[in-house]
């Protein structure tokens, strides 16, 4: 069920109908949330209900004791272990299976069928299971570290961990923020729900109109077999996947935000302009905050950060952007990804380039990440290696825009979108002269209109499959 769809209108109709009746006492609104959420999920495939209900008893149980016992540690551990098992079964199986197999055929030149092995449900990958799993874990790792109490209904919890409207893709709300929230009745004022509606379609008009529109350019240019074109077409390439990446989540993360201010609630905000980062730091300070700040608060920090000196520090800040390339997929792609942006952050910190001019430096950042978008989104290394090798090309056509004009108008429509926004930060006072004019229900009726009549192909949230 995603958020762009009919059943996804007649869920919210009837879940917003409801919501008032349930939300006046703790339980019965823990209750209500509790299972609309499970039907929410449940509409992929039920059977995965009993792998979030399973994993998350194993984390409620475990954050109730830990303050109880002397074996803490062996709860924490027990938590951790069922979590990122169940992680690692179903999103890296294959993956290990396939490189245990490469590894066997290289050293001992010897075929071993690993991946025959593989029970057949470990090989769908349950929706969302890395957002959960990482919003869940954080709950018994607060817990254990004395800065959260365990919530004792089960509900409660529940409650925390399923809310629909971040459930499947983020943003990875913590228990801390969000326990809080869930224990009283929270009832939302005009202003909230004018803001939840604002980011609600503003998210939508992202997706279907701009990264639904521009994935027609992306998909056909990575569907090629034979990367043939020149060095031209795929720099224009990749910046239509950056937009297209970054409206298709930043979309959902609105969405998300929209529906939980409408309920009463606050997620933090997930996504800042981060293609306007004047730094690679600034980048992944503005980039899926919510993960990037989980990787810092219960990776890199605990490791040691940068308190043990320079060096150590930047090994463990590479460690931790190479599982963060982990955490999005299964695959060498997303673990070079990650080691490129490891490597910009190193070579940030180590050479101090921020003292370059700020609009040089932005561009060379916005560069650096364009290039490393080509990893992530390609199918196959030896594609990625491939279409690299095509970007330093000199030659170069320029009509090819007549088979993706329409996908080169929408990505000129973001860019610009992102330029005005720039513009209106530079200029604080644009701000106070559009709010007179009612500037805000102008947009809103104007994207909720493009979003009807001027929306793309319709298509999954590309972070679904993480």
């Amino acid at each position: 069920m995603v958020f762009n769809s009919i059943p996804f209108l007649i869920f919210i109709a009837l879940f917003l109908l409801f919501w008032p009746i349930f939300n006046k006492k703790n339980k019965s609104r823990w209750l209500f949330l509790t299972f609309a959420s499970l039907f929410f999920y449940g509409w992929w495939d039920w059977r995965f209900l009993f792998l979030i209900i399973g994993s998350g008893l194993i984390d409620y149980f475990a954050g109730y004791y830990i303050p109880k016992v002397t074996w803490r540690k062996a709860l924490l551990v027990v938590s951790l272990v069922a979590n990122l098992g169940a992680l690692s079964i179903f999103k890296y199986s294959m993956f290990f299976a396939e490189s245990l197999e490469s590894f066997f055929l290289l050293v001992f030149n010897s075929n071993v069928n690993v991946v025959e092995s593989i029970p057949e449900f470990a090989l769908i990958l349950p929706v969302g299971i890395s957002f959960y799993t990482f919003q869940s874990m954080s709950y018994t790792i607060d817990i254990y570290r004395g800065r959260l109490k365990p919530t004792l209904n089960v509900f409660h919890f529940f409650s925390f961990l399923t809310m629909f409207p971040q459930l499947v893709a983020g943003p990875i709300v913590r228990a801390k923020d969000i326990l809080i929230q869930l224990s009283k009745k929270r009832e939302s004022t005009d202003i909230q729900k004018w803001n939840g509606i604002k980011l609600f379609v503003f998210g939508l008009f992202q997706k279907t109109v701009l990264a639904d529109n521009i994935s027609e350019m992306v998909n056909k240019a990575y569907s090629l077999t034979d990367v043939s074109e020149y060095g031209f077409y795929w720099w224009i390439v990749l910046i239509g996947f950056a937009f297209q990446i970054y409206c298709d989540f930043s979309g959902y993360s609105l969405m998300a935000r929209g529906i939980a201010k409408f309920m009463g609630y606050h997620f933090k905000m997930n996504f800042n302009h981060p293609y306007l980062s004047s730094s690679f730091k600034q980048f992944w300070s503005r980039w899926h905050i919510s993960l990037s700040t989980w990787f810092r608060d219960y990776v890199y920090i605990p490791l040691g950060g940068s308190r043990k000196g320079v060096s150590l520090g930047l090994v463990l800040m590479m460690l931790t952007m190479l599982l963060s390339g982990l955490w999005h997929g299964a695959g060498l792609t997303f673990i070079i990804w990650g080691a490129l942006h490891g490597v910009y952050l190193a070579i940030e910190r180590v050479f101090r380039l921020k003292k370059i001019n700020k609009l040089v430096y932005s561009i060379f950042v916005f560069i650096g990440v364009i290039f490393a978008w080509n990893f992530f989104r390609a199918d196959s290394l030896i594609q990625a290696l491939n279409i690299s090798e095509q970007l330093f090309s000199i030659k170069g056509e320029w009509v090819f825009y007549e088979k993706f004009f329409n996908s080169l108008f929408f990505l000129v429509l973001a860019v610009l979108i992102e330029m005005i926004i720039l513009l209106f930060r530079l200029n604080p006072q644009l701000n106070y002269r559009f709010k007179k004019v009612n500037f805000d229900v102008v947009m809103v009726v104007s994207a909720l209109v493009s979003s009807v009549f001027l929306r793309g192909v319709e298509s999954e949230f590309i972070y679904f499959q993480f």
